[in-house]
């Protein structure tokens, strides 16, 4: 009885076990994490910009 249950439990811990396609799935949340960070170094990029550019709008006399 009890071999029966280690055949049991023993069949799913290896199929978990397996590294395969791990790579993958990290590969893929190192990606998405370097995504969020450009996004938002460009809304804070693009918000800088966007003031100095009207800023200087608004100081432009025109003769």
């Amino acid at each position: 009885m009890l071999s029966h249950i280690r055949k049991l439990c023993g069949k799913p811990m290896q199929i978990l076990g397996t590294e395969k396609g791990q790579g993958l799935v990290e590969y893929a949340l190192i990606l998405v994490l370097i995504a969020l960070v450009v996004m938002a170094g460009v809304k804070g990029i693009g918000s800088a910009a966007s003031s100095t550019f009207s800023h200087v709008a608004s100081n432009i006399t025109t003769p």
